[in-house]
């Protein structure tokens, strides 16, 4: 059922001439969603009030609520089509009274991690591109049948979203720029074993994979007791976007997972790098996949000791540095970064090197990232000792990687495994920083456990080659031409 639905409502919004893509239709679908969700909130929030004989006050004024200018109904449950907005006035209506109403919020709120905040951020950020009136009556009227309140739907309702940020990466150059691999988040969170207590943080979240799967893997693992729940809700996860539908799926994909008032916060982390952060605002756990390939301005760039416009050059520097004394980080970057021989790069690994123990290095094979074109290495790291030996493992799936074969987790259970023993295969070994050049700092991937290839011959070897061939077989032909 709600599979069809969403599918029903993409079918509504391809229809329509103000949605043009897959980013557009999971934008539009979102906002309809969070204001679907927001009521179903309310309604679970008035009726606790009621079991304690408190009154509740609603967030929002009565003419802005789901039942009154979505889906009024009548007493037999139906939609009453005498108060029904749709066409034109319902375009009025959501343009000019609802978004700006909710979009002041932002202003209002007590503070960036209240529901109200978020609701002022979102509706800041995003725009309505629904132009026809009647087609957003109908994805509204789709959307009032999808059920919020159990678990169960949540979850299920969670999957599907997630399928719907996965689609994005064939939707053009930046759809892909929201998700990773769920199995590699996965095994990341696994390997770095976060516990219920410690915080949580992620400064480049997008679509906020790593958050909602470290919610997932710690509501399993903990005592279920009313503080632990409490915990996990409300100071555990923490997050930054820059990008504004990033933020907006992210938000609402954390709640989709059961997690009421997220702390994302709408801001360029590298912006905000603060010098003198202090311990007590730091965190335990870093887990991020920053973007990679951008390249920031001189201002920002005057925020941190390495000077770089490489994004997740700087995005690297920020999570050592908002890491707590003992904290733990997983962090997906591009594989040159490992063996660049620019100053910045140089500077950048005996950086992390001096300040961090880089226990682990897990080389990902190309394709793990549909559409990026890169090759990736996860970065496992703990501050505060310098590093003295990493280990490194090759993943190997045995296939090619792509988009009919994409990374599952039964590719990633023997590096779970052998990285809590640092044990030997034929895919992973040593290397000692003892053994490392102190100019280069070089940290490549070289498996000792495979045959070198043959290095590439130069040019001009190859053009030496070439006359050698050309003499050789002029000397034949001469010879023919002489015995005949």
């Amino acid at each position: 059922m709600f599979e069809q639905t969403f599918k029903n409502i993409d079918d509504v919004l391809w229809k329509d001439a103000g949605a043009d893509s897959e980013l557009d239709y999971i934008g539009q679908t979102s906002w309809v969603l969070f204001l679907r969700y927001l009521d179903d909130l309310e309604k679970d929030k008035a009726d606790e009030a009621g079991l304690l004989g408190k009154p509740y006050e609603y967030i929002l004024e009565e003419k802005y609520r789901w039942p009154v200018w979505a889906m009024p109904k009548n007493d037999q449950g139906e939609l009453d089509h005498n108060k029904a907005l749709t066409g034109p006035d319902m375009v009025q209506f959501v343009d000019h009274d609802l978004f700006p109403y909710l979009a002041g919020f932002k202003q209002k709120a007590e503070g960036p991690n209240t529901i109200q905040y978020k609701i002022g951020e979102i509706f800041s950020e995003l725009k309505n591109k629904i132009q026809s009136g009647y087609n957003l009556r109908e994805v509204i009227e789709l959307a009032d049948e999808l059920p919020f309140r159990s678990n169960k739907d949540k979850h299920e309702l969670s999957e599907l979203y997630e399928t719907k940020i996965k689609n994005m990466g064939n939707a053009g150059r930046n759809g892909g720029q929201y998700y990773t691999p769920r199995p590699l988040i996965r095994a990341m969170i696994q390997v770095v074993d976060p516990k219920i207590g410690e915080k949580i943080y992620d400064g480049a979240c997008g679509s906020a994979g790593f958050l909602c799967e470290a919610f997932d893997y710690l509501s399993e693992r903990m005592e279920q007791t009313t503080t632990n729940k409490r915990i996990l809700q409300e100071e555990t996860l923490y997050g930054k976007e820059k990008k504004n539908l990033a933020y907006v799926i992210g938000i609402m994909n954390m709640i989709l997972h059961g997690i009421e008032a997220p702390n994302i916060i709408h801001a360029n982390t590298l912006g905000n790098h603060d010098h003198n952060v202090q311990e007590k605002d730091r965190y335990e756990v870093m887990l991020a996949n920053p973007p990679f390939g951008g390249k920031e301005r001189p201002e920002v760039q005057q925020n941190f000791p390495i000077k770089t416009g490489e994004t997740a050059f700087l995005f690297l520097q920020h999570f050592v540095r908002y890491l707590k004394a003992g904290g733990r980080g997983a962090v997906v970057i591009k594989n040159t970064f490992l063996s660049n021989t620019d100053n910045a790069s140089i500077s950048l690994r005996k950086y992390l090197l001096e300040t961090c123990n880089l226990h682990t290095v897990l080389d990902m094979p190309g394709g793990t990232f549909q559409g990026a074109g890169v090759k990736t290495v996860v970065l496992f790291f703990q501050k505060g000792e310098p590093t003295k030996k990493t280990w490194y493992y090759q993943l190997n799936p045995g296939r090619n990687m792509g988009k009919t074969n994409p990374l599952n987790d039964k590719d990633m259970e023997e590096f779970v495994t052998l990285s809590q023993s640092k044990g030997d295969s034929p895919n992973s070994w040593f290397l000692s920083m003892a053994d490392v050049d102190e100019t280069t700092y070089d940290l490549s991937v070289k498996n000792p456990n495979t045959p070198e290839e043959a290095p590439l011959r130069s040019p001009q070897d190859i053009l030496t080659e070439m006359e050698q061939l050309d003499t050789e077989t002029a000397n034949i032909l001469k010879s023919i031409k002489e015995l005949l």
